[in-house]
């Protein structure tokens, strides 16, 4: 955090904008970045602008750089693969995905039982690699009317010790159904990566995320699932036993205030949003007028190769 700079909240202020003035300052007052992937760096399959000769000039320059993502549907090693492929200079050690938070902490806890997984193949890798036994992932169609399925077309496996939830592009009424009926016992447990509500895009189109997949099996079952992904300080204490942080030094950038800003907030990080992503001015202007002080972030610009450009003015 800044010597001089005081809370927003506190001065219940609007983010201040990155500008020259400020830029070399703001830098050098971090010895720890935080990215959001998606939004952040690229948007679908295309790089946002010097996204990653920012990261690079920052970790060139002494910084430790981690990749904190929400996103389940990639193993740690695919992530890096994507990275280093689109010219970042990332380590495996460097990458947090929310599937190998919720991998890890099974691992942690000894489980030994099977996850009835409603997720991707990426996420079901991730479960592998820690040695978690997990169901079956793909489709899961009802091929009858309720009723019928109901009665006597359902099969519930026995060895099922936890629910574990990420993106799934083949939710279905079958594998909601199933989920709750796990979940009806009370020593199963309930795994969330994330609960985004949508995903950015490069299209202007609405893509429903992990979120509403999480909401409709929460519904079902009426208990709350223990999310994994940002918000959740857990990405942060995660990455804080691999190596030394100072919270007071570190910089999370995101895109998203809900999730990206949140956690920054929660874990006592100062915060920059980049507006190239899911979060607009309209929704800052929003937050402030309805003093959502946790979704303020306390600096924003339009996009992250803006640190670059403002550096070399």
């Amino acid at each position: 955090m800044f010597p001089w700079f005081v809370h927003l909240e506190c001065l219940n202020m609007a983010a201040v904008k990155l500008s020259k003035d400020i830029a070399r300052v703001f830098v050098n007052s971090f010895d720890t970045v935080l990215f959001d992937c998606d939004g952040v760096l690229w948007a679908g399959s295309k790089v946002l602008y010097r996204a990653v000769e920012t990261v690079n000039y920052l970790k060139d320059s002494g910084k430790q750089i981690f990749y904190v993502t929400n996103n389940s549907t990639k193993t740690r090693a695919q992530y890096l693969e994507k990275l280093m492929k689109l010219g970042f200079n990332a380590d495996e050690k460097e990458i947090a995905t929310s599937g190998y938070l919720v991998a890890s902490y099974l691992e942690s806890i000894n489980f030994q039982q099977t996850v009835y997984l409603i997720g991707s193949k990426g996420f079901a890798e991730e479960l592998r690699n820690h040695g978690i036994k997990h169901t079956q992932i793909g489709p899961d169609t009802m091929a009858t009317d309720m009723p019928t399925y109901v009665n006597g077309q359902i099969e519930l496996e026995s060895e099922i010790g936890a629910v574990v939830i990420g993106f799934d592009e083949h939710l279905s009424y079958p594998k909601i159904l199933k989920a709750a009926n796990y979940l009806a016992n009370p020593n199963c447990l309930f795994l969330a990566s994330n609960a985004d509500e949508t995903f950015p895009m490069e299209i202007p189109l609405v893509v429903p995320g992990t979120g509403v997949m999480v909401k409709a099996v929460e519904t079902a079952s009426q208990r709350t699932a223990k999310v994994f992904g940002k918000p959740s300080v857990a990405m942060f204490e995660a990455i804080s036993k691999q190596c030394k942080i100072n919270p007071q030094r570190t910089l999370m950038i995101g895109d998203r205030c809900n999730t990206d800003i949140s956690f920054g907030k929660n874990c006592q990080l100062t915060t920059l949003l980049v507006l190239s992503g899911v979060t607009s001015l309209k929704h800052l202007e929003q937050y402030k007028h309805d003093e959502q002080h946790i979704l303020m972030p306390d600096f924003y610009t339009d996009v992250l190769g803006d640190i670059l450009d403002l550096l070399e003015q």
